[in-house]
């Protein structure tokens, strides 16, 4: 049985983890982390995690990037493994993340949908054959209540289409600031934030008088919650150590 604290709990996303994990017999919440300390279901609920009563097996942090120094802190405190699935991290926390690797489990990655992480796969096949012929182009589209753009899931996309191309590829953020041709060397990255879109990511290669899309959409965010549990379970008992989907899969 792993033990879960769930940061974040009293969220959209909190409540659709306990959901999840309620429907499974291998894992259980223990604990909630939360700055609204209300209380929906039989587990305590703290506003820090070092207020939590009993240590859990495992933390999945799906809050706010604000909380990630008091999240490192308890973990590496107590030797708590912690699955991060916030999004919005800047390059300064995603060290923070890494380093903590070297003491503690740490499940990390920009999206825990599996649809997400076989695109990952496809697109990086796909620039294997069509690299250097054909310009890339990443199309991502969220709701209007996302804050961060472009998507941790945009951005991990092109990190591994580039690792294909040598890490030689530059990233266009929008166009509206270039009156110019495009680059053959970059790869461009775009953002559309509206309504209730729950995720929608699109990889173009475009061709000499053809183009090949690969896309994945997520139609409700229990991907995500599912995606998490699922860490959660893995990372119980692991050494120290940096873990991504590839090593779940």
């Amino acid at each position: 049985m792993t033990n879960i604290a769930i940061s974040g709990c009293n969220g959209k996303m909190g409540k659709i983890i306990y959901n999840c994990i309620c429907e499974r017999d291998d894992c259980q919440v223990i604990a909630g982390i939360d700055i609204n300390t209300d209380q929906y279901a039989d587990f305590p609920v703290v506003s820090k995690p070092s207020a939590l009563p009993v240590k859990p097996d495992v933390i999945i942090d799906f809050s706010h990037p604000s909380t990630l120094d008091s999240l490192i802190e308890y973990a590496l405190t107590n030797n708590v493994a912690v699955v991060f699935a916030t999004t919005g991290y800047s390059e300064e926390q995603i060290s923070k993340i890494k380093a903590a690797g070297e003491q503690i489990p740490v499940f990390f990655t920009f999206n825990l949908s599996l649809g997400i992480n076989l695109l990952v796969e496809l697109a990086k096949k796909a620039t294997a054959f069509l690299g250097g012929q054909f310009d890339i182009e990443i199309i991502e589209k969220h709701h209007n209540q996302k804050i961060d753009a472009p998507s941790g899931t945009a951005i991990m996309l092109a990190d591994a289409i580039n690792s294909v191309l040598d890490d030689s590829y530059h990233y266009m953020y929008d166009r509206h600031s270039q009156r110019k041709k495009r680059d053959k060397k970059e790869i461009g990255i775009h953002a559309v934030r509206g309504g209730t879109i729950v995720g929608e990511h699109e990889v173009i290669f475009a061709g000499h008088d053809e183009v090949i899309t690969l896309s994945h959409s997520a139609t409700s965010k229990e991907v995500f919650a599912v995606g998490s549990v699922n860490a959660a379970v893995f990372l119980k008992g692991k050494s120290a150590g940096l873990y991504s989907m590839s090593d779940l899969l």
